[in-house]
């Protein structure tokens, strides 16, 4: 009977997703979707449809009343976005990322004690690049005014319910915003009572936010009644922000506090348009951003699990977990030792990387009988006709470039001395998605980030900082693509994602939480195509995170960011027999109830012509759609 109950485990475990019921239900719509992490900016996004707005549109306004909100980003953060232009029929890349002020340098962190910049405070900051991100993404493909998208965020600015989780945020991290004297005065609104910060459901009001934000507003106002035109008003707006009154007040704010951002660095940095990385799974064209974010982990992933029958091994079988575990390490450390900022120098071996051959020869490493704690970054270069510049760089480090050599464990990147709480919050560290889509077929998937709680604020701006610097190397044995300088952009765990199938959008997908994004939209990914997950499902499915990498967040010491070769985090409703088998494979476990994301997501119904949209059944994700 015990055997069979533990059969009967296994199954269920295992069952395709048209058999599972979700927590939450799945959202059809048939013009228009709005989904993010937050209710209230899911609203905006859905007013912003309301008002006859496309997708670029609805996500600018959800950007906006996410960045008003504090607890995951704030309007000094970065953003990363995915488009896809039904004009053109094609996917295009937004790159809203800061870039490292004047004077940050290795040397520069190195002599006040540091192994990586530092998480909070103004040395963490790169410059801002969300407000320029949603104004050039506005501009360009948007099609209301900048007053218009950005009036959700202005009401809530001038007050709105805060909710528990960020008033709490702000409490629980009270004698750290102290040392600031403009997040002192904003977050903690009580000052000398017990509960100094906010309660949930008190109207939180931020009058220098609303004060920059009305400030936009007014200069696309005088640039309209100039006979500008709408893109030429809301890039009026966009240059108040980066050379007028609000630079000047953001640097001299940070400067008071000890930052390093200039004038030159705000009126230098600009979005960039790129074109973004893709590979075909299946028949299925899957795009991510470059190299300066994770984004490619999930695409030579996908590379490598092309070579293996993941179907016939069954939804979270133990060969199936170990299989998919073993090429995200394989993945994790080329991400770890080869991306960085693909506009500055060294130039990343990116063709390489996503290379068909090189994921066979990756491939070919998997092992069945065990885990492999020894696996390191691969060579892609002979994959592009060149010879690699930095083997003796790894051979220093541990790694045997000949794999048929590589049989011992680098000791270098074993270990790992933070406590498993502390490790895993690192490793989760979240911030929120958007996705949108309409009925003429604008899509838009982001995700954004930085200056989240605890945030120091620059002056009387409202504005939050970037903590983005933390995501730099200062050792290149680390990662020599990575090292800090001027004017570069650190490589990113926000990942955005977008799917193309016969020529028509397939999926739009992203999710939060810091190294374990590219791991759960693998997961997501292949729990639809494989698995034939609905979009709701396959949001709530049982994932599975490998600590097997270098932690890109928290932590100022190089023992706090080490890999943790072998561990595994499991949903705890994975059936004992699965367990067992993986720790005969040398896995070691831990489990949690939040294996899952937060993911969203949208999937195009071609079939009956509409949408479906999965929204996370963890925190606080929401959606709308119509």
């Amino acid at each position: 009977m015990k055997q069979l109950s533990a059969l009967l485990a296994l199954c269920a475990f295992s069952l395709p997703g048209r058999a599972q019921q979700t927590q939450k239900p799945p959202l059809h719509g048939q013009h228009w979707m709005a989904i993010t992490g937050k209710p209230l900016a899911a609203t905006a996004g859905a007013m912003t449809f309301q008002k006859g707005g496309n997708a670029v549109d609805a996500a600018c306004a959800m950007l906006a009343a996410t960045c008003t909100m504090w607890d995951v980003l704030s309007w000094g953060g970065e953003t990363q976005a995915l488009i896809y232009n039904p004009k053109t029929k094609k996917v295009i890349a937004i790159n809203a990322m800061g870039v490292a002020p004047t004077g940050a340098t290795a040397d520069f962190f190195t002599s006040k004690g540091y192994h990586f910049p530092p998480e909070n405070g103004p040395l963490a900051a790169t410059t801002p690049g969300t407000p320029g991100g949603l104004m050039h993404m506005l501009a360009n493909y948007g099609t209301l005014s900048l007053e218009q998208v950005l009036a959700p965020a202005l009401e809530m600015a001038a007050g709105y319910p805060i909710e528990a989780q960020t008033a709490n945020s702000m409490e629980k991290n009270k004698e750290l915003l102290k040392r600031w004297p403009y997040s002192k005065k904003l977050f903690l609104t009580h000052p000398g009572q017990t509960r100094e910060a906010p309660e949930a459901g008190e109207i939180f009001v931020q009058k220098d936010l609303l004060q920059t934000l009305t400030k936009l507003v007014d200069a696309e106002k005088a640039a309209l009644q100039k006979g500008k035109s709408r893109k030429q008003a809301i890039m009026a707006a966009y240059d108040r922000f980066y050379t007028g009154d609000i630079a000047q007040e953001f640097v001299r704010g940070s400067t008071e506090q000890g930052g390093l951002i200039t004038l030159q660095d705000l009126a230098r940095w600009k979005p960039l348009e790129e074109e973004p990385l893709m590979v075909n799974y299946k028949g299925i064209d899957v795009y991510k951003l470059q190299q300066w974010t994770q984004g490619p982990v999930l695409l030579q992933g996908l590379n490598i699990l092309e070579n293996f029958d993941l179907k016939a091994m069954g939804y979270n079988s133990s060969k199936y977990i170990h299989t998919v575990y073993q090429a995200m390490n394989l993945s994790f450390a080329d991400r770890d030792f080869y991306y960085g900022d693909s506009h500055a120098a060294p130039e990343e071996p990116i063709k390489g990387l996503l290379s068909k051959a090189y994921a066979k020869q990756r491939a070919g490493l998997i092992q069945y009988q065990k885990n492999d704690p020894r696996i390191g970054p691969g060579d892609p270069y002979p994959f592009e006709g060149k010879k690699n510049p930095y083997r003796q760089l790894l051979k220093a480090r541990g790694y045997e470039m000949d794999t048929t050599k590589r049989n011992f464990a680098p000791t270098h990147d074993l270990g790992n001395h933070s406590s498993p709480a502390e490790y895993q919050e690192r490793l989760w560290r979240g911030t929120t998605t958007m996705e949108a889509a309409d009925q003429e077929g604008w899509v838009v998937s982001i995700t954004p980030s930085g200056g989240w709680l605890p945030a120091c604020v620059a002056g009387t701006t409202g504005v939050g900082m970037s903590q983005r610097m933390q995501s730099f190397v200062l050792d290149p044995a680390l990662n020599p693509f990575n090292v800090v300088a001027p004017g570069k952009r650190p490589r990113v765990t926000l990942t955005p994602s977008m799917a193309i199938k016969d020529g028509k959008p397939f999926l739009s997908f992203a999710v939060q939480g810091g190294d374990t994004q590219d791991q759960n939209l693998l997961q997501f990914f292949l729990n639809v195509v494989e698995f034939g997950m609905s979009v709701q499902q396959a949001s709530e499915a049982a994932n599975f995170n490998t600590n097997q990498l270098w932690l890109s967040l928290g932590g100022s010491k190089t023992d706090d960011r080490k890999p943790k070769p072998g561990q595994i985090l499991l949903n705890k409703n994975t059936p004992e027999p699965v367990r067992e088998e993986l720790k005969k494979l040398g896995y070691i476990l831990r489990f949690e109830d939040r294996t899952s994301g937060p993911i969203n997501a949208i999937y195009f119904d071609w079939k009956h012509g509409s949408l479906w949209g999965g929204s996370s059944n963890h925190g606080e994700d929401y959606g709308i759609g119509w």
